[in-house]
C-alpha cells in the first residue's frame, strides 16, 4: 500500500476555499479504484495548515488516480489558494 501525507499551507483568507474545493476532490477520489481511505485534517495548533491523507492499494491506483478528471482540476486550485503543498510518502 502507499500512504500520501500532503501538507497545505493555505494562503490567508482563503481557508474556507480551499476546503471546499479540497472536499470536492476527497468526495470524487473516495470512489476511485484502489483508494482505501482519503480524508481532510486541519492542524489543531498550526492555524493555516491542513493535511490531506490518502492510501492507495498499488502504484497502479494511485496513477490512475492521478490521471482522473477531478486530480487533473482541482490539484492545480488547490494549489493556487496555497503558499506551498509538501508530500511525504510512505509504501508498506
Amino acid at each position: 500500500m502507499i500512504r500520501l501525507n500532503v501538507f497545505i499551507s493555505v494562503n490567508a483568507g482563503s481557508m474556507d476555499e480551499l476546503l471546499d474545493v479540497a472536499r470536492k476532490l476527497v468526495n470524487a477520489s473516495q470512489a476511485d479504484k484502489g483508494c482505501v481511505a482519503y480524508d481532510i485534517f486541519t492542524s489543531a495548533t498550526r492555524p493555516g495548515v491542513m493535511m490531506i491523507c490518502e492510501t492507495w492499494q498499488d502504484e497502479a491506483s494511485l496513477a490512475a488516480h492521478e490521471a482522473t478528471p477531478h486530480f487533473i482540476t482541482l490539484v492545480p486550485r488547490l494549489r493556487s489558494l496555497s503558499e506551498g503543498m509538501k508530500t511525504e510518502r510512505f509504501t508498506f
